[in-house]
């Protein structure tokens, strides 16, 4: 039986055993040549934390060792040079021209998406966030897909970007709106994906495109999520800092409000920025039994 020392952890809502803790300080022992991203591997393949899709869950891994260093149960070898997640990143400068653009989404249609792909994209996207975001870029946690917005002018051009990204395992507007238990929560967190970005460029005045980028995400990020990490997602969420805007957007492309955050940010363990920035919190199902199925244990 676990001993209550043990019970506080948990890695992606599972809780953490005994045995796998002596493991973990096993292989940090055996492998002190390793790097932390070296060893998240390895320990991913040793106990079998995998994604359905079969792929490491090296990024969550990672983030959760140096969680229990920073809680003095081990100790890990000095960090490389990298991005962990989490971090700023550097990023190149955008090469792509910043038209201004003002009008009705008639005028440019069709607004379309565009997967990122090839390193070139990635690099891309990441000076636009970087560049035009209030929140920059940074390397996001677990599973990610992003993409370019596109209108017509009449050919072709990038408006802005999307990012969806992994779920923070607990919000507590989002689990008052469910109305789901702990053992639910643990076999469903990862049907629900989050909108972590969401960029128009300042440049792009155009009336209704926010609202329609999103209308277009909600038709095909559950195809796009599945075939890339093969869970079919259930619900959409966003902060949203009132701060800076309305949810405006949100609200029109059908976007449930349920309340706001504690602002405590996800890896805030120790409660020390509660009612730091707090954030609205919008939800959108993409079933019409998605709050049902997400109760489910």
């Amino acid at each position: 039986m676990d001993s209550p020392f043990t019970k506080k952890f948990h890695f992606c809502g599972n809780p953490v055993r005994t045995e796998e803790i002596d493991v973990i300080k096993s292989v940090i022992s055996d492998c002190s040549g390793l790097s932390r991203t070296e060893l998240a591997n390895t320990l991913c393949e040793i106990l079998e934390w995998r994604r359905p899709n079969g792929k490491l869950k090296t990024v969550e891994c990672r983030a959760f060792l140096e969680e229990l260093e920073e809680k003095s149960i081990l100790q890990l070898p000095v960090g490389r040079s990298g991005r962990p997640p989490g971090s700023r990143t550097s990023v190149v400068s955008s090469d792509i021209a910043e038209v201004v653009l003002t009008g009705k989404k008639s005028d440019f249609d069709p607004v379309e998406l565009v997967p990122v792909s090839s390193k070139e994209d990635n690099a891309r996207w990441r000076a636009m966030v970087d560049r035009h975001h209030y929140l920059g870029h940074r390397v996001p946690f677990g599973a990610h897909i992003r993409y370019f917005i596109r209108v017509h002018h009449p050919d072709p051009v990038i408006v802005g970007c999307l990012q969806f990204s992994s779920p923070a395992w607990r919000m507590e507007a989002r689990d008052r709106y469910l109305g789901w238990s702990d053992d639910a929560r643990r076999a469903n967190l990862q049907k629900i994906v989050v909108n972590s970005r969401f960029l128009i460029l300042p440049s792009v005045r155009i009336k209704n495109l926010a609202s329609s980028a999103l209308s277009l995400i909600s038709a095909r990020i559950v195809s796009d999520w599945e075939s890339r990490f093969s869970i079919r997602p259930l619900l959409l969420e966003t902060l949203v800092d009132p701060a800076r805007y309305s949810g405006t957007c949100y609200r029109a492309a059908n976007w449930i409000e349920v309340g706001r955050t504690t602002g405590r940010g996800r890896n805030d363990s120790e409660h020390l920025r509660h009612g730091e920035s707090p954030k609205m919190v919008f939800l959108f199902p993409l079933a019409k039994d998605a709050v049902q199925r997400l109760r489910e244990s």
